[in-house]
């Protein structure tokens, strides 16, 4: 059987898509996913600068371009997307670190995928504590067991160990996702050579 794994960040577009169309893909396939929630920015800041230089100096063109690849890709997987007005881009370290608690407790696909509809789907601001144990109790979590958890030092070492593992298995940016821990595979696109990787 083989492994996959998906390092993500709730606070990507092109992330919530990918966290989204991966599932099917395992699921038909009988694979269990290994998420592993990281802070994209950390990475960025690691091995992917160049990223902050395009915001600050974005191509026109391009930028209208994606958006329109964005909507498309929404589209066709089915799931409502549009760009927050209020923040960005925003610090997801709360909500990441919510993912890894969800996590313990088999919960983390409702709870990630709250948390991509909230700022994804409906424009809200996902640092807020109050949103984020409503998003706790919507996945059928305890949200003062998941605000607790948060701020410990097991859940902080774990977040920042996912993100070091990418970086050092060659990862750059959200979602990246391995099969059989060293076949790796970057972006929401990427899904049919997913596929094709599971079933050689």
């Amino acid at each position: 059987m083989p492994q996959l794994e998906c390092f993500f960040d709730c606070s990507s577009p092109w992330t919530y898509l990918g966290f989204h169309n991966i599932q099917p893909v395992a699921a038909a396939l009988g694979v269990e996913i290994s998420w592993r929630p990281i802070l994209v920015g950390g990475l960025f800041n690691t091995v992917n600068p160049s990223v902050y230089a395009s915001r600050e100096n974005p191509v026109p063109a391009k930028q209208n371009y994606m958006h329109k690849d964005l909507q498309d890709w929404a589209r066709h997987s089915g799931i409502g997307i549009r760009w927050p007005m209020s923040i960005f881009p925003i610090n997801s370290v709360k909500a990441m670190r919510g993912c890894i608690a969800a996590q313990g407790h088999g919960k983390l696909v409702p709870y990630a995928t709250g948390v991509f509809e909230a700022y994804w789907g409906q424009d809200k601001d996902i640092t807020q504590d109050n949103l984020l144990a409503e998003i706790a109790a919507a996945a059928g979590l305890d949200p003062d067991e998941i605000a607790a958890a948060m701020t410990t030092d097991e859940i902080k070492s774990e977040l920042k160990a996912n993100g070091e593992d990418l970086a050092r298995r060659g990862g750059y940016g959200s979602p990246t996702f391995f099969v059989n821990q060293t076949d790796m595979y970057f972006g929401n696109d990427r899904m049919p050579l997913i596929n094709a990787a599971m079933t050689a």
